[in-house]
């Protein structure tokens, strides 16, 4: 539909819009295939090599933190070199690797291939794919940026069962065969035809437009990293996703043990995560209305705030209406602040620049994710009951609210040519 009416309008014309088209469909497959496929076939291989849950899902943790930790310099990579070949060279290795991983027969091998799968992930997932968007797009990124995570929204959906139908008739082993040259008879081509560095490499400008305000707005500060990583919004603002991609991972993960204890069958419980991440895609569907009449720092607080008060309604009353509000409100709400973390970086930071930021904010919130699972299990310890161990997570998200919505000034450049922040006065 949002491609239908940019059709209409005549922006068919401009090339970021087939662009999109491949880099959101890559990201469909490589999400599915990198990511979601990994529950698929966890068991199957716990049950063939006898290693345990926590030998096993180690690895994909493991792979999650390098991921963080690679974002950095990818985004260096993305802000010098542009996106083509760094996701051409990542979707190339994701085969190989995937590959590699169907031949694993010992531990130290199969943790080795997943350190890489991390290197991997950094390289083609949604920190570089938001890059291109925010490098092709001003005017239309959020509803650039609405399509492409819509489109990569479906990987589980589409992925997920054949990769069970796979395992099914073949295995784990032939089907993770057959993953590997998916991804690479897909990604690799996609990533390599469709990509172009920038408007100016095909003789555009961004959006289609001739040169505007906007897009010489958008490359001030020469790329600098100084003035951000001295900036308290900069640190609000990471501090933020962090803390709620800690909360959103960890009550993911603890969702089907709480509600079976509450009663609920594991059928029941595994429909209710399955709902909360459908729900994600309405949330992206009026991510733009709501950014239009919002400025980014409401929109991330009504985003956490959602979030929050899903996890309170979780805790109070895990009954049936209350689970219905809970799915709707959690899931909306992660759905909008996926394109909010992307949008918050763009619109801040720049174009020129946005790679190196977008990748200092993606490694604390890849650490959230990772860490998410052993906060709840210690939070569940200390207070020891699942209740209060939500209620305490949805506090937590009561705390990113509150540091997106603060009125953290800019730094700006002192008289010795240094940055400090300004004073605090009324404004």
């Amino acid at each position: 539909m949002l491609l239908t009416s940019a059709a209409r309008s005549g922006e068919q014309r401009y090339y970021g819009w087939p662009l999109l088209a491949g880099l959101s469909a890559a990201q469909t497959i490589s999400w599915g295939v990198l990511y979601y496929s990994f529950a698929v076939f966890m068991r199957p291989i716990e049950a063939e090599m006898g290693w345990s849950r926590t030998q096993v899902t180690g690895a994909f943790s493991i792979a999650l933190l390098v991921s963080g930790a690679v974002s950095v310099p990818v985004g260096h990579w993305l802000d010098s070199r542009g996106a083509r070949g760094l996701m051409t060279l990542g979707s190339v290795a994701a085969s190989v690797l995937f590959l590699a991983l169907s031949q694993a027969h010992s531990l130290p091998t199969f943790y080795a291939i997943w350190v890489g799968l991390g290197v991997v992930m950094a390289m083609v997932l949604y920190e570089p794919a938001f890059a291109v968007v925010s490098t092709w797009f001003v005017r239309h990124r959020d509803r650039a940026l609405t399509i492409l995570t819509l489109v990569g929204g479906l990987a589980s959906t589409l992925v997920v069962p054949l990769a069970s139908w796979l395992l099914e008739r073949q295995g784990w082993r032939s089907a993770v065969t057959w993953l590997a040259l998916l991804l690479g008879a897909t990604t690799v081509p996609l990533h390599a035809f469709f990509l172009r560095r920038d408007p100016a490499a095909v003789g555009q400008y961004p959006d289609g437009d001739q040169a505007t305000a906007a897009d010489a707005s958008s490359l001030e500060g020469g790329g600098e990293m100084g003035p951000v990583l001295a900036e308290g919004r900069f640190w609000g603002l990471t501090a933020a996703f962090a803390l709620a991609s800690l909360v959103t991972v960890a009550t993911s993960v603890h969702l089907i043990p709480y509600l079976t204890e509450r009663k609920h069958s594991a059928l029941v419980a595994g429909s209710i995560l399955g709902m909360v991440g459908l729900m994600q895609l309405p949330g992206r569907v009026v991510f733009g209305p709501i950014r239009h009449r919002l400025a980014w720092r409401w929109a991330a607080g009504l985003a956490f705030l959602l979030q929050a008060s899903a996890i309170g309604v979780l805790a109070l009353a895990p009954g049936g209406a209350a689970l219905v509000v809970f799915v709707c409100l959690f899931g909306m709400g992660n759905g909008m602040s996926t394109l909010l973390r992307a949008s918050a970086v763009a619109e801040l930071y720049g174009r020129a620049r946005y790679g190196r930021v977008g990748g200092v904010v993606a490694m604390f919130s890849t650490c959230g994710r990772a860490a998410g699972p052993l906060v709840a299990a210690l939070a569940l310890a200390a207070f020891g009951s699942y209740a209060l161990a939500f209620g305490a997570l949805a506090a937590v998200l009561g705390v990113s609210a509150l540091l997106v919505m603060l009125p953290w000034r800019p730094i700006r450049r002192g008289p010795s040519g240094g940055w400090k922040e300004p004073s605090h006065r009324s404004t």
